[in-house]
């Protein structure tokens, strides 16, 4: 019988086979070996956290509700990226072509004239409602 590898001998074949069968097959055993596992944080150092410092990990920004996020995107979802810089009469048609609903357009209509928005937060900010504080 020939075999594929002259490196090693059947024993070390086996015994590497056998490190990365977790890995390969995707089963629990991938990290059993000690040398493996994820060193822990050194005595000078932080833990290490999952979720960033100053968020309550419902994914909401500070500032904002779930439902200030909510329609805030929802606007979003009719003015295209591209569009931007614009003024209300702009954005008005940007989001007819994308056939926004009424209640869309309705908050168009109400952003001041004569002004340019970078953004979609500009707009909504400009409509008086709250976007995400920063802690910098």
């Amino acid at each position: 019988m020939e075999r594929g590898n002259a490196k090693h001998s059947p024993r070390v074949d086996d015994e590497m086979a056998h490190e990365v069968d977790g890995i390969v097959k995707g089963t629990a055993g991938g990290r059993s070996e000690e040398f493996r596992e994820a060193e822990p944080a050194g005595d000078d150092q932080p833990e290490a956290s999952m979720v960033p410092e100053g968020d309550d990990g419902s994914g909401v920004p500070q500032g904002m509700t779930a439902e200030d996020v909510e329609s805030r995107s929802r606007l979003g979802r009719f003015i295209n990226r591209s569009v931007l810089p614009a003024d209300r009469d702009h954005l008005r048609r940007a989001a007819e072509e994308n056939e926004a609903p009424d209640d869309v357009l309705a908050e168009i209509d109400r952003l001041p004239t004569g002004v340019q928005f970078q953004t979609v937060s500009e707009a909504w900010a400009a409509l008086g409602h709250r976007n995400e504080t920063h802690r910098w």
